[in-house]
């Protein structure tokens, strides 16, 4: 029988969560890292719309480049549910992204589909030999947005 991949206990994971969002924003690009540098993904600062409140939301996703795109996976730290900013994109679409150098752009996020779907999350396993198994262990259903490729478009090259 195949061993359940290792997830930290959810404490770890939003203890580190709340310390990389207050490193981010100590300065433009700050916590943040290109694909390449660190891991074999970049790590960005997106900003959406909380669809209650209306306020300004952060969350620091990790990220492939695709072309003039990027692409990041609609997971929740492995923890059951879907994540607040995907939720939060549901709602309103349009987000801010800030990469390592500081450099913004305003984006569209939605749900790669078909074959892009099958295209990235090929890509991300490529990246992560695990994550395959990390997913399959969730109970949180991949179509309702789960562990799912989001494609960030910036917003001149949306038509």
């Amino acid at each position: 029988m195949a061993r359940r991949p290792f997830v930290p206990p959810r404490f770890v994971v939003t203890t580190a969560w709340r310390i990389h969002r207050r490193i981010a924003r100590r300065g433009p690009g700050r916590g943040l890292w290109f694909p390449g540098e660190k891991n074999t993904w970049g790590a960005l600062k997106i900003t959406t719309t909380g669809r209650r409140s209306a306020e300004p939301r952060e969350a620091i996703l990790g990220y492939l480049v695709d072309g003039e795109d990027l692409h990041t996976l609609a997971m929740n730290g492995w923890g059951e549910g879907r994540p607040a900013w995907w939720i939060n994109l549901g709602a309103d679409p349009r987000a801010r992204v800030m990469l390592k150098d500081g450099s913004t752009f305003d984006a569209v996020a939605h749900r790669a589909e078909g074959a892009d779907y099958e295209r990235l999350w090929g890509a991300w396993c490529d990246q992560e030999p695990g994550l395959a198994a990390l997913a399959d262990a969730r109970k949180t259903p991949d179509r309702c947005g789960g562990v799912a490729p989001v494609r960030c478009e910036r917003m001149n090259a949306v038509r």
